[in-house]
C-alpha cells in the first residue's frame, strides 16, 4: 500500500514537472526560438539600407528591428551590452579607436557603403569663382578635416606636404593660390553655416540629413580615394558572434544586387555600396 501511494506521489509530481516546462517553453523543440534581429543604426543612410532588407529578411523568417541612435557613442554601448544584436554606423578607424578607449571587443563582419564626403555650395557655387581670402569650411575632427583637405587639394584650392595622407591638417598646406581661409567647424554645424563661407567640406550623412543634394554640391571625394578604401561603413558585433546565425543573416541580406541598387537610386553618388 506504502508502495503504491509513493507511486502515485511520483506520478503527479512528474505530470506537475511536464506541465511547468511545457508552459515555460522547455522541454526541446518549443518554438520559442528567437527570430528577431535587433540592429543600432544611424538614422541617415544606415537606418535606411537596413530598412530596405527587411522584406527580404522576413522571406527567411527573420524580424528586422531597427534602433535608432543620434550619436556615435551608444550603439557600441548597447552592441557591447547585448541590447542589440549588431551596429551599423561607423567605419573601422573608428571602432578600433573605440575598442582601444573603451576596453570593448567588437569587431566588423561585414562591409555595406561608403560615404563620400562633399564641398557644397555656399556663397560661391564653384572652386573657380573662389576669390583671395574667402572662407572654405570643414570639420574640426583630426580624420574628417584630413579628408576635407585632401578633396580640396584633389580640386586646386590648395597643395599638401607629400605623403601627408589622412593624417594632414592646416599646418600641411604648402601652397594656398588664393589664400582661402581653412574655417574648423563642428561636423555637424557645416550645413547650417553655408550662407557664411564660400563653400562647406561635409559628411554625406549631414549633408543628407540637412536635404543638400547633387546639385548642391560642386565635388566629391573620388570613389578610388585613400578615403574610399579606409573609412567604409560596416556591420559591428560582439567578439564571438561573427558567425552566429543572425549575424550571417544580416549580412547576406545586405550584401546583395538589390541594396547596392537602392543606395545608389536613392542617394546618386553621395553614398556608394563597397561589398
Amino acid at each position: 500500500m506504502k508502495n503504491i501511494k509513493r507511486f502515485s506521489i511520483i506520478a503527479a509530481l512528474l505530470v506537475l514537472t511536464l506541465g511547468i516546462l511545457t508552459a515555460c517553453g522547455g522541454g526541446g523543440n518549443s518554438g520559442s526560438e528567437d527570430k528577431t534581429i535587433k540592429v543600432a543604426a544611424s538614422p541617415t543612410p544606415h537606418a535606411e539600407i537596413l530598412n530596405s532588407i527587411a522584406e527580404s529578411l522576413a522571406a527567411d523568417g527573420w524580424t528586422l528591428e531597427v534602433v535608432e541612435f543620434d550619436d556615435y557613442v551608444q550603439p557600441n554601448v548597447a552592441t557591447t551590452d547585448g541590447d542589440v544584436d549588431a551596429n551599423y554606423f561607423q567605419h573601422v578607424p573608428y571602432l578600433d579607436q573605440y575598442n582601444a578607449e573603451n576596453g570593448t571587443d567588437l569587431v566588423a563582419v561585414g562591409n555595406v557603403h561608403y560615404e563620400a564626403m562633399g564641398a557644397y555650395k555656399g556663397q560661391k557655387d564653384s572652386f573657380d569663382a573662389l576669390a583671395e581670402g574667402d572662407k572654405i569650411g570643414v570639420p574640426n575632427d583630426v580624420t574628417n578635416e584630413a579628408r576635407a583637405l585632401q578633396l580640396l587639394a584633389a580640386n586646386g584650392v590648395i597643395t599638401l606636404k607629400d605623403g601627408v595622407g589622412l593624417e594632414a591638417t592646416k599646418t600641411d598646406i604648402v601652397d594656398n593660390p588664393k589664400n582661402v581661409e581653412i574655417v574648423e567647424l563642428e561636423a555637424a554645424t557645416i550645413p547650417s553655416a553655408l550662407p557664411d563661407v564660400a563653400l562647406g567640406v561635409i559628411n554625406a550623412n549631414y549633408a543628407l540629413g540637412a536635404g543638400l543634394t547633387t546639385d548642391d554640391a560642386v565635388a566629391y571625394e573620388s570613389a578610388d580615394s585613400e578615403a574610399a578604401e579606409t573609412y567604409v561603413n560596416v556591420i559591428v558585433v560582439n567578439a564571438g558572434n561573427e558567425n552566429s546565425e543572425k549575424t550571417q543573416a544580416l549580412v547576406k541580406a545586405v550584401q546583395t544586387d538589390a541594396v547596392k541598387d537602392f543606395i545608389l537610386e536613392k542617394y546618386n553618388g553621395a553614398v556608394q555600396p563597397k561589398f
